[in-house]
């Protein structure tokens, strides 16, 4: 199990850097902790399996995206006009989504957590605009825009503890960003999901999750987050060489190959 763990880590790293945390983090954390924790804890915890592993997914977020963040700025890939105005819409949508989250049965989440996915692959694959891009440059959104397009972003990412990439890849993709740079500014997008939704699954869970045990921090599982962020910094640092490489169109692909796997992952596993 530890080192299931550990290799899931090195996945979100490296899928983390080239795709961002959406993608990169929840899409595989997730799953695997729904189905680890349902397959081999007892039954209370079980019971609340979705929920921790949705928690835990948003704190490996804090990690994750801090890490990648910076070695896509450094690689001057995030244009930083065009994240800075959603951030904030983003945290306050965070907020919502966690509570939400916390008041809804674990096995809601679950298969909301797949319709979405499903849209998502649907919408990427139908609709023109992200197999390749709509615009020549980048362009930006309205200020009304903006607010309507950070709260969603916020209230489903920490609701389901996906990060933002699922949404923020797309919405770039369709402004006529590369997925390179679309990819690259998800990460700093996840950081206000990651921090506001974090605090809000310790604070207003600690009360409940007194029978999980002493390894837990409200729904996060603190052994789990220990050795997915282990695994997750030696990902990131052996595909960053890769930033920036691969071709727009196979990246694209390939980031619709990926979703639909944890698609069919997540319907199979009980």
């Amino acid at each position: 199990m530890f080192l299931l763990l550990f290799v899931c880590g090195y996945l979100v790293g490296s899928t983390t850097v080239l795709f961002g945390f959406g993608f990169g983090g929840g899409f595989f954390i997730v799953p695997l902790l729904y189905a680890l924790l349902t397959a081999t804890a007892d039954s209370h915890t079980a019971a609340s399996a979705m929920h921790i592993a949705v928690a835990t997914s948003t704190g490996v977020m804090i990690f994750s995206s801090s890490m990648a963040t910076l070695r896509q700025h450094r690689a001057g890939m995030i244009n930083w006009s065009q994240v800075r105005p959603l951030a904030g819409y983003i945290a306050a949508g965070a907020v919502a989504g966690a509570l939400l989250a916390i008041s809804v049965q674990g096995i809601w989440v679950k298969w909301l957590f797949i319709s979405y996915l499903a849209i998502t692959i649907s919408d990427s694959i139908f609709r023109p605009g992200f197999m390749t891009p709509s615009a020549s440059h980048l362009r930006g959104m309205s200020a009304g825009t903006t607010a309507a397009a950070g709260t969603v972003i916020g209230v489903v990412a920490a609701f389901l503890g996906v990060g933002g990439s699922v949404m923020t890849v797309p919405l770039m993709r369709r402004r006529g960003a590369e997925m390179a740079q679309a990819a690259a500014m998800a990460n700093p997008l996840s950081l206000p999901v990651a921090l506001t939704g974090t605090l809000t699954y310790i604070l207003l869970a600690r009360h409940e999750t007194a029978e999980f045990g002493s390894g837990f921090a409200g729904y996060v599982d603190i052994p789990a987050f220990i050795l997915l962020i282990a695994g997750s910094w030696l990902g990131q640092k052996l595909s960053a060489p890769l930033i920036g490489r691969i071709p727009d169109k196979l990246y694209a692909k390939s980031y619709l190959v990926l979703l639909i796997f944890v698609l069919v992952v997540m319907v199979f596993v009980q």
